[in-house]
């Protein structure tokens, strides 16, 4: 049963490599196999099957990425993806085998690729007017900036369309200096905001830092449950805030800028109780509290729509991008009419900003999600799949956590757990052998040893069950 560990399962067909007619049969006579009293999952049924594919080989593209892209791009698993087709919770190879993503594109796609109703609005606004200037009148963008606003508590209610997240907190940030005349920032440890000069500064993980000047920034306690010195106690990580106020600033800040769960940190979600003191100390410093909610907004969290409902606050800008568009270029800071006003100064133009087929992809999204329930789905489904991974962690010592809400969830893969040593050899073969089960996840994390669970908030029970199941049995083979 060596050869076992190579096979590959896509849509309830399996496969070895050198025998292919073997297990094919076994599946038909079972829903599953059994060996060593762990299950090798079978994915749920779906009624779609994408047209044949008859664009260039793995090899070839690889070739002319190698010779015309950029050397930092980089892959993940040892055999590439080529990824062509895509419906709803589920991706397509250049061999039509299927996947079930619980990577959403990186927590972007939320209602599903390529969602008729969305396709539909681009389609149709592509017809009509593909592109023109904000300094013509256009309905698009007006009608989704007063939905938009309508989705933010408080005086949040003015809109500023960018094209990514990056570009968002980069004008938030900008912004923040503007309006307190101040220019220290206040961001956390691990966290991340984008790769420009300003985000790049506010990112707090080295692996995502160039070595360029990088000034003005000063970076809190991360108050990580799972690896912070003060454990869940939100409040005691918050007087680290108020330490850096007092002795690394003129005792003015312009800003304080976090996400409530950390994306690209690994799924962490910020300590209860932490924001609202820190929020409070910020005020009293004269800053501003940006949320970044480019990965956890848009109903993700499930319990809300925006991440940082969850600790009770209320920022002064919120930032956000991915899930806004379901994969369109597309990004947006939304604040106080008197904020925005700082921008009068002088000219603030942004040519992308707001074009008619974004804006229209991104009202479209916001009907979906209503219409569909998506975030009582996030939460109900991903509490469900919260609780199946951690029986998980319950069955096998290297899981070292498992943490998140909605579909936003993380699992930390350690060697040791009273060490939490980092298991990043581990995470890697079992990310590679969940892709060959027909399952795919994200990986994240200071260590790169936490698995990134962001699926499309149309995700079922089933999927669920398969995903842990996938889960287990990967981890069950090593």
């Amino acid at each position: 049963m060596q050869g076992i560990l190579t096979r590959k399962v896509f849509s309830g067909r399996i496969s070895l490599c050198s025998q292919p007619r073997c297990f094919s049969q076994l599946a038909q006579k079972n829903a599953s196999l059994q060996e060593n009293d762990v299950t090798v999952p079978k994915m749920p049924p779906f009624d779609y099957s994408p047209p044949p594919y008859n664009g260039p080989t793995v090899d070839e593209i690889m070739a002319k990425r190698q010779a015309y892209l950029s050397p930092s791009l980089f892959h993940l698993y040892k055999k590439p993806l080529n990824v062509v087709d895509g419906k709803r919770q589920y991706l397509f190879d250049d061999e039509g085998r299927r996947y079930l993503d619980g990577f959403g594109g990186i927590a972007t796609v939320g209602c599903g690729h390529c969602h008729p109703d969305v396709v539909e609005a681009i389609v149709n606004q592509t017809k009509r007017l593909q592109h023109s200037t904000v300094l013509y009148l256009n309905s698009a963008i007006a009608e989704f900036a007063e939905a938009l606003a309508s989705k933010l508590p408080g005086d949040l209610n003015v809109v500023l369309f960018t094209n990514s997240g990056t570009e968002a907190n980069e004008l938030a940030l900008m912004m923040a200096k503007l309006y307190t005349g101040s220019h220290d920032i206040i961001s956390l440890r691990n966290g991340y905001h984008g790769n420009a000069a300003g985000t790049m500064g506010a990112t707090g993980q080295s692996v995502w830092k160039y070595n360029v000047v990088q000034s003005g920034t000063h970076h809190a306690l991360n108050p990580d449950p799972y690896r912070g010195v003060f454990g869940s106690d939100g409040e005691k990580y918050a007087k680290d805030v108020q330490d850096l106020i007092e002795y690394g600033t003129s005792g003015n800040v312009a800003a304080f800028v976090s996400e409530t769960i950390q994306g690209v940190g690994g799924i962490v979600e910020l300590a209860p109780g932490y924001l609202p003191p820190v929020y409070s100390s910020i005020k009293k410093a004269g800053g501003l509290c940006i949320a970044d909610e480019v990965q956890a907004g848009f109903a993700r969290t499930g319990s809300h729509f925006w991440s940082f409902e969850a600790q009770g606050v209320t920022p002064d800008i919120v930032t956000m991008a991915k899930g806004i568009g379901n994969g369109i270029p597309l990004g947006a800071v939304v604040t106080t009419p008197e904020i925005a006003k700082v921008l009068t100064r002088r000219n603030y133009f942004n040519t992308f900003g707001g074009n008619p087929v974004c804006t229209a992809a991104g009202h479209a999204v916001l009907r979906v999600i209503e219409k569909e329930n998506l975030q009582e789905n996030a939460h109900v489904v991903g509490s469900y799949l919260k609780d199946r991974l951690t029986a998980l962690k319950n069955k096998y010592e290297i899981i070292g956590d498992v943490r998140g809400r909605g579909f936003m969830l993380g699992v930390e893969l350690v060697t040791d757990r009273q060490q939490k040593t980092p298991a990043k050899a581990e995470t890697l073969h079992v990310l590679d052998q969940m892709k060959e089960l027909g399952v795919l996840i994200g990986k994240g994390g200071i260590y790169s040893n936490v698995f990134r669970i962001t699926p499309p908030l149309c995700f079922t029970k089933e999927d669920a069950d398969f995903l842990v199941d996938a889960m287990d049995y990967s981890v069950s083979k090593m």
